[in-house]
């Protein structure tokens, strides 16, 4: 596979009346044809969210986003652009950060920032919590790569951390 240059392709989900802010790396192969969040589907995220508010899983772009909308949760990435082999979060390099004020100021997010993975984690305390001055709290990543987490595990800690959706 080639080394691509590549910008998000998309931008965030976010409404006023949102909550908790949920942040990936950067959209994988899949996500950036799909032109929405977590389009892998094998990635777990839509499971998990569904498990953990006891609603059916959402399987269209707009599903999503009116499972978003109803309870609250905005998404987005650390990274804005970057080069990339595929979707593997090991290969980005030359990262742009996003912006996200925009998000925190437009919202009631206050400081529930989630991080989904360790890269996103890591961009997040690299670029924008030293200019948010806020943390973010780092959840297991729901990708199919990070299989040392069962999906009843992934749920545990989510439920753990995120509190009541």
């Amino acid at each position: 596979m080639d080394r691509l240059t590549l910008g998000h392709g998309f931008g965030p989900f976010w409404r006023p009346d949102s909550r908790l802010l949920i942040l990936g790396s950067f959209p994988s192969a899949a996500s950036r044809e799909a032109g929405f969040y977590y389009g892998h589907p094998r990635n777990r995220f839509w499971q998990v969210l569904s498990l953990l508010s006891g609603e059916e899983t959402p399987g269209t772009v707009e599903e999503k986003k009116a499972f978003l909308a109803r309870r609250g949760i905005a998404l987005y990435d650390t990274i804005l652009s970057c080069s990339v082999v595929g979707s593997s979060d090991a290969s980005i390099r030359d990262a742009v950060p996003t912006d996200l004020a925009p998000i925190l100021k437009g919202s009631r997010i206050g400081g529930r920032i989630y991080a989904n993975g360790k890269l996103a984690q890591r961009c997040f305390m690299r670029f924008q919590a030293p200019l948010l001055g806020l943390d973010c709290v780092p959840l297991p990543s729901t990708s199919p790569a990070n299989a040392s987490f069962s999906l009843e595990k992934l749920c545990a800690v989510w439920r753990e951390r995120l509190g009541p959706l």
